[in-house]
């Protein structure tokens, strides 16, 4: 008798919004604005479950990563530093200090004290050279938190892959500023129960 082939669930197909998101904000900065899905979900899964159901099950670029990490990581142990809480928090730390900055450069595009910046950056330093559509029927404000959240979104996933490279697939998930702020919603539930 052979194996029956189990069937898949449909959030097991999640890591294809992970590549469109990428890629069609990649055509259409606006785009950018469904990543917050990204960011409010997990936050709502782990004040209403009681567990880290989004990182567990849901996450598309989790799954991303175990999918791609099957053939091209090196399945190696991540070094311990990354693993610890120091590590973990003070990544966080950094990375809400990176949202709070580009919500201020936004804030200065809706005061207009300053004008919109038409750029993604990588790792929060290089511009990718790409030409954007014209965004002249959109208010500036709009495109330029699509354009930091995008470099944000852009920049951890590329940091997902090259952990997943040199360690395990699913490496980003230990130190992900989002599961450290879900693990963290989950710790403070717990205490208060």
């Amino acid at each position: 008798m052979g194996k029956v082939k189990k069937k898949k669930n449909w959030y097991e197909y999640l890591w294809i919004a992970t590549i469109l998101y990428l890629t069609l904000g990649l055509f259409n900065i606006l785009f950018a604005w469904l990543g917050l899905l990204c960011f409010f979900i997990p936050l709502i899964m782990s004040f209403t479950k009681k567990d880290k159901a989004y990182c567990n099950k849901y996450c598309g670029r989790g799954q991303l990563l175990e999918l791609v990490g099957t053939k091209f990581s090196r399945n190696k142990p991540m070094p311990k530093f990354l693993k610890t809480k120091w590590f973990r928090y003070g990544f966080l730390i950094f990375f809400l200090t990176m949202f709070v900055n580009m919500l201020y450069v936004t804030y200065l595009v809706f005061n207009e004290t300053t004008g919109l910046k038409e750029v993604i950056t990588l790792m929060w330093t290089f511009k990718v050279p790409w030409r954007f559509n014209e965004l002249t029927n959109v208010t500036p404000w709009i495109a330029q938190f699509a354009f930091g959240f995008y470099s944000m979104m852009l920049t951890s996933t590329i940091l997902g892959f090259i952990t997943m490279a040199l360690y395990k697939p699913r490496s980003w998930c230990v130190y992900c500023p989002m599961g450290t702020m879900t693990q963290g919603v989950c710790i403070i539930k717990d205490k208060i129960k």
